[in-house]
């Protein structure tokens, strides 16, 4: 189906959205005639991006919201007139070695990364079951189909989202309601950056060397994601993968995932080995 023809005239719900994926998801979404609401906890970067969609001709709002209050979002998803696409796609980065991680670097990454999907299921379910329509979409990752060594807290977090996506995709079908789960790779998004708001990094390292982890990793532009993931999803995708060469290390995982853990171990080393740190 044409994407343009999916989403026009439809109402668009995007968490994280003031900035990286979410953004850029907005903007095309927008463009495509989808009325967007941009809901972050960024409350200024958020109302950016909508101003950016209304000078371009587009129809968006903004709202404040920590995917973390379970009350503030039932409250947000129920005020608009009704949901036809749901992307919960807040998420922050924990990166490092399992050995530096403290509790309160696996306590961030589930509370945002899981259970800011979890609330928005719970939310958004409840109000799609009701309209007997809809399509969820959650954003969980490449680390979460894969080994990915230095980032356990963060792949544990997306590998759980991409596991809810499935289920719910198959308890929800003869409702009507859609599922579908991204699984990015390398994206240039203030993710990749951690620190702050986007998250933690609890095995120091300078953050020249990490631009230089994050460049080798090859990351595509969030434009380029959303486009290829907004494509996916018109055509009602499961898993779906970008970019798509990708692929191939999700089938390798199925089908000889001791190789793949072996790659990954080769990959740390190659990557992480020169930097001299210490597990």
């Amino acid at each position: 189906m044409d994407e343009r023809l999916y989403f026009k005239g439809k109402i668009g719900f995007i968490t994280g959205g003031a900035s990286g994926i979410g953004a850029s998801l907005a903007r095309l979404l927008a463009e495509y005639g989808c009325h967007v609401i941009v809901a972050d906890i960024q409350e200024r970067l958020a109302a950016q991006v909508v101003e950016e969609i209304e000078a371009l001709g587009g129809t968006a709002q903004s709202v404040v919201l920590d995917v973390r209050d379970l009350q503030e979002f039932h409250r947000i998803v129920n005020d608009a007139p009704h949901l036809d696409f749901l992307f919960n796609n807040a998420g922050v980065g924990v990166g490092g070695y399992i050995s530096d991680h403290e509790p309160e670097d696996w306590r961030i990454a589930i509370d945002v990364n899981l259970y800011g999907v979890i609330h928005g299921v719970r939310c958004g379910y409840e109000v799609m079951r009701k309209q007997a329509f809809g399509h969820i979409i959650n954003t969980a990752s490449m680390a979460g189909l894969i080994p990915s060594p230095a980032m356990a807290a963060y792949s544990a977090s997306k590998s759980a989202v991409v596991s809810l996506s499935k289920s719910l995709r198959a308890e929800a079908a003869e409702l009507g309601i859609k599922v579908s789960v991204l699984c990015p790779g390398a994206v240039n998004t203030p993710i990749l950056k951690g620190g702050g708001i986007n998250g933690r990094m609890p095995t120091a390292i300078p953050p020249e060397q990490q631009a230089a982890i994050f460049e080798s990793l090859g990351p595509i532009s969030p434009e380029a994601f959303a486009k290829r993931a907004l494509q996916q999803i018109a055509a009602n995708k499961e898993v779906i993968i970008v970019p798509s060469k990708l692929k191939l290390l999700w089938w390798l995982e199925r089908l000889w995932p001791s190789m793949l853990t072996n790659f990954a171990f080769k990959q740390m080393q190659k990557i992480l080995r020169p930097l001299g740190l210490q597990r």
